[in-house]
């Protein structure tokens, strides 16, 4: 028996650790993603601010709070939540506190149309892009509340006419952070298509052996019967691994996962792109293909012999078998249940007479 402190060695994280990782706020590491976008904007945006500032001879106060907004800001965002101990509340804040900054930038614009709406509608998909439900939203309102402090400490001042200054200042930060943006969600859609991908394929193939599960085998397989013209071939072949419980009760279950590991290889081989393989359960196995009866069984008669040939690092001494049963596409019904039925009925024929054989739904013919 090994010593308690290998066990320990093999587990090192205890469980509360893991779930309470598990349970984390996903969202703890946004201020990290939004970071860069808001360094790019805020520094893009001082472009239209300071163009506005200039024309209009600004003084030195209208200067700094540009500066500061534009360039001290983000920086200080990041250091702000980086070092809170609860970052995603953190970043929150700074996302609402980034509206409320590019809001205070319209009144200190003088209201200069271009670059206001600009300002305002680049913050604005910021929020969208973070996935945070309603922070656009909510964002609003503080945007207003920068306006309205804004216009009070500048007496809302109006200049709306953009002169070609102004509108050339303006282009970088609506083109460049809308491709940006654009970029952003192309690779979030990527990603998201590429789970479901993944999510998908684990829904439809059990993770042991590679195989269809048995709902999607079962599915698949009723679609096939429903769309084949009636004349046409095709052949179930349900194998079985003899004494299975005899394999896990001598060599454990680890052995057995490599023995039903092994049969599902050599099923895939043998599907080859045109059969359905699927696992039903255990150590029962399925394979449909589009032929006709005498050409499945000398399939089956391979798939016999590959897996009376498997040999394991784990087991050297083990030698598995396999019973199969061949039933032809049933003419009377598109459910897989009655053709499994037909199946199963060939594979005890195959188990009475000792195993390691192939049977049929045909009680007059001699076993192979």
């Amino acid at each position: 028996m090994n010593p308690p402190s290998s066990h320990v060695r093999r587990h090192p994280r205890p469980p509360a650790v893991m779930r309470s990782e598990a349970s984390a706020d996903p969202l703890r590491l946004l201020y990290r993603r939004t970071y860069v976008l808001r360094v790019l904007g805020m520094g893009l945006g001082a472009l239209p601010v300071a163009a506005v500032l200039r024309e209009r001879h600004a003084n030195g106060l209208a200067w700094a709070w540009m500066v500061m907004i534009c360039f001290l800001w983000p920086h200080l965002a990041f250091l702000a939540a980086r070092r809170s101990s609860a970052p995603a509340a953190t970043e929150r804040r700074n996302l609402v506190l980034d509206s409320f900054f590019a809001g205070t930038c319209a009144p200190l614009m003088h209201f200069n149309l271009l670059p206001s709406v600009v300002l305002i509608a680049v913050v604005a998909a910021d929020k969208i892009t973070t996935g945070i439900r309603g922070l656009w939203l909510r964002s609003l309102g503080w945007t207003a509340a920068g306006i309205v402090l804004g216009g009070l400490l500048t007496g809302f001042a109006t200049a709306p006419v953009s002169d070609m200054t102004v509108v050339m200042a303006s282009l970088p930060i609506l083109v460049i952070h809308t491709l940006l943006v654009s970029v952003i969600s192309y690779d979030l859609v990527r990603r998201l298509q590429l789970q479901n991908l993944r999510l998908k394929e684990l829904a439809h193939t059990d993770p042991l052996t590679g195989l269809h599960t048995r709902r999607h085998w079962e599915q698949s397989v009723a679609a096939m019967l429903a769309a084949m013209p009636a004349e046409a071939a095709a052949t179930l072949l349900l194998i079985d691994l003899d004494d299975f419980k005899v394999v896990n009760d001598t060599h454990g279950h680890p052995v057995g996962d490599d023995v039903l590991r092994g049969i599902g290889t050599i099923v895939r081989e043998q599907a080859a792109g045109t059969g359905l393989a699927g696992r039903l359960g255990g150590d029962e196995i399925v394979l449909v293909l589009p032929i006709d009866a005498a050409r499945a069984s000398a399939v089956a008669e391979r798939v016999r012999a590959d897996v009376e040939s498997l040999r394991f690092t784990q087991a050297p001494a083990l030698r598995c078998t396999v019973s199969i049963g061949v039933a032809p596409r049933p003419r009377t019904s598109t459910s897989p249940r009655h053709w499994i039925e037909a199946a199963d009925r060939a594979l005890y024929r195959a188990k009475d007479s000792g195993r390691n054989r192939i049977g049929d739904d045909a009680p007059d013919r001699p076993m192979v």
